[in-house]
């Protein structure tokens, strides 16, 4: 039986494991947590990009509060969870969504901000 305190390349090994777990997002099962996901300011609209490699329509769960966008999806290989902040608030109900080859586009209408409130 060999003693593994004696192993000099045992930390090592520890290092590079954890610094592959950072990379893809956490545990050693093979799945990431992060999405690429593009951000457009069109004017009137925010259009979000998001790249799901492999995963089909019907995996794809989007969730919006007006400020910040929940992707999560799986396929075999990969699980995404990801939340985004929208760089202006925007209106949740608006939201226009279609996924063709892996690729999620989102467009949200912007919304105005918070009126003043006048103190007398």
């Amino acid at each position: 039986m060999r003693d593994e305190r004696d192993d000099p390349f045992d930390n090592i090994f520890d290092e590079i494991e954890r610094m592959m777990n950072e990379m893809t997002g956490g545990d050693s099962t093979g799945f990431a947590s992060e999405t690429h996901v593009d951000v457009f300011d069109e004017g009137e609209a925010i259009r979000l990009v998001a790249d799901l490699p492999g995963v089909e329509k019907d995996a794809v769960d989007l969730k919006c509060d007006g400020e910040m966008l929940t992707i999560s999806a799986a396929s075999d290989r990969r699980e995404f969870d990801e939340r985004i902040r929208l760089p202006v608030r925007v209106d949740e109900h608006s939201a226009n969504a279609s996924f063709n080859n892996g690729v999620l586009q989102v467009t949200f209408q912007k919304t105005e901000d918070s009126a003043p409130i006048d103190v007398e």
